[in-house]
């Protein structure tokens, strides 16, 4: 499971917005942008790296049980695939929080 970059741009084109319109410029780029909820975009992607991380969790329990049905190549790349989407997901909060920095540190 990965996380749902299609929101991303969105998501970026209304940093973008804010940082012109504290910068004075025309507000034409934040008309743009009044169509996504940021709250939600960013809700639905933490829930996709929890679901990811919830089926590895339920794939080792039931690996670690016995259960015939499942082998270790689809544990291993379950947990795989969860660790690289909570990195992401780690690597996209650090680049909304540097830019929510820039935009504070912004002079008014």
């Amino acid at each position: 499971m990965a996380i749902d970059t299609r929101n991303l741009e969105q998501m970026l084109s209304e940093l973008r917005a804010a940082s012109a319109v504290a910068q004075g410029k025309p507000a034409s780029a934040a008309s743009a942008a009044e169509g996504a909820d940021f709250g939600q975009a960013l809700k639905a992607a933490i829930d996709q790296v929890n679901a990811a991380q919830q089926q590895a969790q339920q794939m080792t329990q039931e690996f670690a049980s016995g259960d015939s049905n499942v082998n270790l190549q689809d544990v291993m790349i379950n947990l795989q695939k969860a660790s690289l989407s909570f990195q992401q997901m780690v690597q996209v909060r650090n680049k909304l929080v540097t830019a929510y920095q820039d935009v504070m540190n912004m002079p008014v």
